[in-house]
């Protein structure tokens, strides 16, 4: 078995499994075994009922006392019983499984492993699985993989097809040279690869997690190298001549520019005005006025003779900069057009037109931009918002799309400096770390979940006042393993502690583009007052009136992302709040969060988190997972970071060049970007 064989090499995978495997990204035997597990599930020893602890995964070994009850609520079959031990007793219910019944014998000993839950003040195990003895003690203290799944995939069924895949694939060669293997301390990558899935214990999976990430950042990092090369080498042909009604523009402006807006603008126009190709990063935070000076820089083109385009990530968003940005332009006599993904054929049609007669001076969109059919004249200036929703691979298209265009890239993501210049290699790196004087700092607290009524209280009454808000869940639906509050459940709460009269929906991910759109358009409408959401709206829309960020679980967030959610309020002239709730109280849990409470500087932030993480913290909190890594992330593993670039950069160019011609998976290529 080969690495590019297709899926359907495993024995037991049809046509059906393999087209479910593909919902998962997985099509050929070296994306099954890249598929790596999210985690691992670890079988204890059962605990005295007595110390059973609410919110804990565990197991405990017991009888059924009595007959196990079977109710019906609604169109739920509820099947409840009690198990005792020589320590106490503890009720147990399973939902919808009304044939466990004839399983559950009084007076036989069983394991029960499950959530420990509080209800009506007591303690209740919801949905536990149940083991006889002997076929517990065989999982004892085994590790088993778990997955991400899809609806009709188990996590059995992805873990059995990984072990067959592995127990008979031909690995291809160890590309990394020895010497650096051995300088860092990394596994082979075949091994990193068996032992991520199947591993004998988690000191193994720390050795299996190092290499592969090391794997990731390596390759990204050489190819980035490259690319700057390649950039530095090119002289533009649209340089620039600055006009003086850019002055007038901005004197007009409603505001005045900070003075890190106007140090920012003069290397932007510094570059634009050059003989070479702008390739920057404008890093600032929300509110720190980078758009506008992305507006300067497509005026300027524009006042070239040349198009200017702006790509962002989520229609919506795409919406409102097309309204600001049209009206700023208007004045200045430049036409803005929108092109989105939902457009109908025919709306579609006429801006293609627009565009390619030079008529649309500056382009407004999503990654519409960078289709086949979209046809630029003379594409001066290429500007990507949240570059790190879009990736290397999506601004070079749009890039191509033109003759050397500059290329502007603003970020609000808080990274670390030396971070930065890693991940953004290929490019110039500008700071704005000033916010407007007009701008109220949000007012933040860290509380447990006891706090709970008296936030929506205050919600209530901030939607008394006309105002709005978002609370922030980190999942979309429940799962047996991990404990916390998901969207679809907790809307319900929340529509039933609130008055009838607050409209409250929900947002996710995994719902489809044009349900979202419809979401965020009435929330910034102002037709949704309350929004329930996953981590979705950390780029989203403008929504000035909205004035409460409430995150639940705000444990399960790394600090970088939760600066980010607290981001999307505080963009009015009323006074805003960020309500952090933790679903665990402990030392270390309040220590870390507490930095969110005494700052609301994103670079202060990301630098202090990434002080409180050790090399170790390799399954702590994801936050960067929308810069294409599969298990790389920034904070956790940054200093994996920087040993992968110092690696990369001790390479020969003869030995760099022979890494980047490989195409086969698990080496180095330029799918890595």
């Amino acid at each position: 078995m080969k690495y590019n064989d297709t899926i359907q090499a495993v024995k037991g995978i049809g046509e059906k499994t393999a087209k479910l495997f593909a919902k998962l990204g997985v099509y050929t035997i070296g994306d099954l075994c890249e598929y790596f597990p999210r985690g691992y599930d670890k079988c204890a020893l059962p605990v005295p009922i007595a110390q059973a602890a609410e919110g804990e995964l565990l197991a405990i070994e017991g009888s059924v006392y009595g007959l196990a009850e079977i109710k019906k609520i609604r169109n739920l079959n509820l099947l409840s019983c009690t198990i005792k031990d020589p320590t106490g007793q503890i009720r147990i219910t399973w939902f919808n499984q009304p044939y466990l019944k004839n399983t559950l014998k009084p007076g036989i000993r069983y394991i029960f492993r499950g959530k420990v839950v509080r209800k009506g003040g007591s303690l209740t195990m919801d949905q536990p699985k149940i083991y006889r003895q002997e076929e517990y003690r065989k999982l004892l203290n085994h590790l088993t993989p778990i997955y991400s799944l899809t609806e009709g995939l188990t996590n059995n069924a992805i873990s059995k097809a990984a072990a067959q895949a592995l127990g008979e694939l031909e690995f291809p060669e160890e590309q990394i040279p020895k010497r650096i293997l051995k300088e860092y301390g990394l596994i082979r990558r075949e091994t990193a690869i068996r032992e991520i899935h199947f591993p004998k214990s988690m000191d193994t999976v720390y050795d299996a997690r190092k290499r592969l990430v090391f794997d990731e950042f390596f390759r990204f990092t050489l190819r980035l190298s490259r690319l700057k090369e390649e950039k530095q080498a090119r002289i533009t042909s649209c340089r620039m001549v600055y006009d003086a009604s850019l002055d007038r523009m901005i004197e007009n402006l409603p505001f005045q520019l900070t003075g890190a807006q106007k140090r920012v603008w003069q290397e932007i126009r510094t570059d634009m005005e050059g003989a070479f190709g702008m390739n920057r990063l404008i890093q600032g935070d929300v509110g720190s006025g980078k758009t506008i000076l992305a507006v300067l820089a497509l005026c300027l083109a524009a006042k070239n003779g040349y198009q200017g385009c702006i790509m962002v990530p989520t229609e919506v968003l795409a919406m409102q900069h097309y309204e600001s940005i049209g009206r700023l332009l208007e004045q200045e006599g430049l036409k803005t057009v929108l092109l989105t993904g939902s457009m109908t054929a025919a709306a579609k049609k006429k801006v293609y037109a627009e565009i390619a007669s030079h008529e649309a001076d500056i382009i407004v969109g999503t990654h519409a931009l960078i289709q086949e059919t979209v046809q630029y004249d003379r594409l001066g200036l290429v500007v990507t918002d949240e570059q790190h929703r879009f990736g290397v691979k999506q601004r070079l298209s749009l890039s191509k799309k033109g003759e050397e265009p500059h290329v502007l890239v603003m970020s609000a993501t808080p990274i670390p400096r030396t971070l930065a210049i890693i991940l953004y290699g290929d490019l110039d790196i500008s700071l704005v770390n000033e916010l407007p004087a007009d701008r109220l700092p949000i007012k933040n607290c860290v509380v447990d979940t006891t706090y709970r009524p008296k936030a929506y209280r205050f919600i209530e009454n901030q939607v008394a006042l006309g105002h709005q808000a978002y609370i922030i869940c980190p999942m979309v639906e429940e799962s047996e393993l991990i404990e916390a509050e998901n969207v679809i459940e907790y809307t319900e709460k929340v529509r039933e502690a609130l008055p009838g009269t607050v409209t409250v929906e929900y947002l996710h991910g995994k719902m489809r583009p044009k349900e979202k759109n419809t979401i965020m358009e009435r929330f910034a409408a102002g037709e949704i007052q309350v929004l329930v959401s996953t981590t979705v709206v950390e780029v989203g829309v403008n929504v000035p009136n909205a004035t409460v960020m409430m995150i639940e679980n705000a444990e399960r967030f790394g600090l970088a992302q939760l600066h980010q959610l607290r981001g999307r309020v505080g963009r009015g002239k009323a006074q805003s709040y960020c309500i952090m709730v933790s679903g665990n109280a402990g030392k270390d849990t309040m220590e870390r969060l507490s930095i969110m409470n005494k700052s609301n500087d994103g670079f202060f932030i990301a630098g202090e988190d990434l002080k409180l993480r050790g090399p170790g913290d390799f399954f702590g909190i994801r936050q960067s997972g929308d810069m294409e890594f599969k298990l790389a992330d920034i904070y956790n593993d940054a200093q994996v970071l920087k040993d992968a670039n110092e690696a990369a950069k001790s390479l020969t160019p003869e030995e760099r060049d022979e890494l980047l011609k490989q195409d086969t998976a698990g080496e180095i290529s330029e799918t890595a970007l």
